[in-house]
């Protein structure tokens, strides 16, 4: 069976507790893997500020889920999301060959971190 890789985002309500937000995140995962997702990453982006406010609100928790499965299983997630009222917003994305090269090069930690190795300027005085 033929599996296309995704990528989901979504924003919790910043009103939740730790507890809690990991309850919600925990019902996500189990909602991936019990439709037969094959989990490729997840990253916990912690509280972040918003854009613009939702629902009166101007932060929120992040959290990514990289995965494997066939199309039908992204309905059944999106559902869960549109269901669940401590979900501000959600975004699910199919990545094509080069999204997903991106993806591994940021989780092995080759993009988005500055080069520690890189020799600083010495000063001649």
């Amino acid at each position: 069976m033929f599996q296309n890789q995704y990528e989901a985002v979504f924003i919790l309500t910043p009103v939740l507790s730790e507890i809690q937000m990991k309850d919600a995140v925990d019902k996500f995962k189990k909602v991936l893997t019990d439709n037969g997702a094959e989990l490729v990453n997840e990253e916990h982006w912690g509280l972040r500020k918003l854009a613009y406010p939702i629902q009166h609100k101007s932060t929120g928790y992040y959290q990514l889920f990289e995965f494997k499965s066939n199309t039908d299983l992204v309905a059944i997630l999106e559902l869960a999301y549109k269901r669940d009222e401590r979900i501000l917003r959600f975004l699910t994305t199919k990545l094509d060959k080069h999204a997903i090269d991106y993806a591994d090069r940021r989780k092995n930690g080759k993009i988005g971190k500055k080069n520690q190795d890189a020799p600083k300027e010495t000063q001649n005085a």
